[in-house]
């Protein structure tokens, strides 16, 4: 079937004229006709009988009128229900914690939408919204391509926290409490730790070294102005700038609309 002539065929069925279908395509009644003639060549199959005071359906032009009719009602209904449709969200812990918690209350007051948030490291995240299992990310990962688009939001700075003072020059010894195998502190040592932590809770993160198990490398703007830990600003480290990463969409959709709202107003 040569799918370039079914419009010209389906006017022509819905109003049992040429000329009719003609007029609502502004094209001339003779291509109307010829593009008629063209798919049904491309079927082998004879759909409109002509004559010179009316247009009749043949069988098989009433079953392809209906399909085509439920086809369209069908895709109707896709795009409506894609205006609903939930939100998956990729985003780092810390992230999640200290800064989009207040973003997203904001937004699921606004918008009825189904929302599910993963947390989970850059790397997974980048590949997550590569993959489509993410309709949007927010982490330290600023990337451009042919597929996403990254767009910059804030700057991170980074602490050491501890509960009591110590010795940057050997940071090896203590405890180290990480979120993965790619936190800070393994780019501010280069001895490895006599023994870590892993946790993929900020949370926990912060509530153990406050317990005194260990040293941990934290956003500045997840500790509160009363908070109880021992700080060391670092150096040779740069700050990390914080993006928000979607595909690379021409027309921006609905759900990224409203997103742009809320942080815009935020």
């Amino acid at each position: 079937m040569d799918y370039r002539y079914l419009k010209a065929f389906t006017l022509t069925a819905k109003y049992l004229s040429f000329s009719k279908a003609a007029a609502e395509l502004k094209i001339a009644q003779s291509a109307v006709s010829r593009q008629v003639k063209l798919l049904e060549e491309s079927m082998n199959e004879e759909l409109i009988i002509r004559s010179s005071k009316k247009v009749i359906l043949t069988k098989k032009a009433k079953d392809l009128l209906k399909s085509i009719e439920h086809f369209e009602v069908d895709v109707g209904e896709i795009f409506e229900k894609n205006q609903d449709k939930p939100i998956h969200i990729g985003i780092l812990d810390g992230l999640l914690v200290n800064w989009f918690n207040p973003i997203l209350a904001k937004y699921a007051q606004n918008y009825k939408r189904d929302i599910y948030v993963h947390v989970a490291d850059s790397p997974a995240l980048r590949r997550g919204i590569e993959d489509g299992v993410y309709d949007m990310i927010f982490s330290t990962d600023g990337f451009q391509s042919d597929l996403t688009s990254s767009l910059k939001l804030f700057e991170e700075k980074f602490v050491i926290i501890s509960k009591e003072e110590i010795n940057k020059k050997k940071l090896h010894e203590y405890t180290w409490i990480v979120f993965s195998e790619l936190d800070h502190l393994y780019k501010l040592s280069k001895k490895a730790p006599a023994k870590k932590i892993v946790v993929s809770s900020l949370e926990s993160i912060k509530a153990l070294v406050k317990h005194g198990v260990g040293i941990a490398v934290v956003p500045d703007h997840t500790l509160s102005k009363n908070h109880k830990f021992h700080t060391e600003p670092i150096t040779g480290l740069k700050n990390m700038n914080i993006y928000m990463t979607t595909l690379s969409y021409k027309n921006m959709p609905p759900f990224l609309k409203e997103f742009s709202k809320i942080l815009q107003a935020n």
